[in-house]
């Protein structure tokens, strides 16, 4: 798990770069059609001479675009936030493209925004615009082929708003549809702290792992019990944590990644950055 006080911001607006170390340090920044937010964790001494060669040691806003190397600031986080949604579509300008290719690299933000629950606009709603960078939406599913059989956890991470940032599997070998429900969302919660995402919004067509997880229902079997016991585990790591069930139609994504990763072994998982 990263460590926040790690933590910098690639903030790109027009075509100049700035680097911060708080979003609170440039809040005043954040708003227009023109802007991107990326986090990143542990600096570099080469980003650091980098940036201190152009009058970037106070986060200075003065570093243009064609100046910064695709691999200079590592892998980044998209970091979505609060902008006008109408100047967000069909506005993308070549400098733009050209930031989110060269810095953001690999995990820049699916074009396609999934069209959103109502909790899930109370969630968002609920969080500050300093939250976005570290929010994010799980979804989860689990799937078994004649329960039990073959089975495979999936799940799929977005941002708070609804693009879509990464997409896992992993294969469990035979296993019943509840395990499976309850294995993707333990492999979701993982992978989401660890890319140092702080609030969380899940949510899954399984209403047993839900409700279990919430601790309305009781879990009946062992086997339920230590699973259970382990996603309430992760789920006190958040900062905000919300779990909800969602109907069939509103988890697609996480369902094929599920029925995929019926055919990895069991124990293999893989991983899926978006790309634009």
């Amino acid at each position: 798990m990263e460590d926040e006080k790690d933590a910098f911001y690639v903030v790109r607006k027009g075509d100049i770069v700035g680097v911060y170390r708080s979003l609170n340090d440039c809040q005043s920044l954040l708003c227009g059609p023109d802007v991107d937010v990326f986090k990143g964790y542990r600096l570099s001494n080469v980003a650091e001479k980098f940036l201190s060669s152009h009058g970037l040691n106070n986060a200075i806003y003065s570093v243009g675009v064609s100046n910064v190397q695709g691999d200079l600031f590592g892998q980044l986080i998209p970091c979505p936030f609060q902008q006008p949604a109408s100047n967000k579509a069909n506005s993308k300008t070549p400098i733009e493209k050209r930031m989110k290719k060269d810095v953001v690299g690999s995990t820049s933000l699916s074009e396609a925004p999934q069209r959103k629950l109502p909790e899930t606009e109370s969630f968002i709603e609920a969080l500050p615009v300093s939250a976005y960078c570290c929010s994010c939406i799980l979804e989860f599913d689990g799937a078994a082929k004649n329960n039990p059989g073959p089975a495979g956890a999936g799940a799929v991470i977005r941002a708070v708003d609804g693009s879509l940032v990464y997409r896992l599997r992993e294969g469990l070998g035979v296993a019943t549809n509840n395990v499976a429900e309850y294995r993707a969302v333990i492999l979701g919660l993982r992978y989401a702290l660890e890319r140092g995402f702080r609030h969380i919004r899940v949510q899954g067509d399984s209403k047993l792992v839900c409700m279990q997880v919430n601790g309305v229902w009781k879990t009946k079997t062992q086997n339920m019990t230590e699973l259970c016991k382990v996603a309430k585990e992760l789920k006190e790591k958040f900062l905000s944590f919300q779990i909800c069930h969602v109907e069939r139609e509103y988890n697609s994504e996480a369902d094929a990644q599920a029925n995929l990763a019926v055919y990895l072994q069991s124990g293999e998982v893989q991983e899926e950055v978006e790309r634009r």
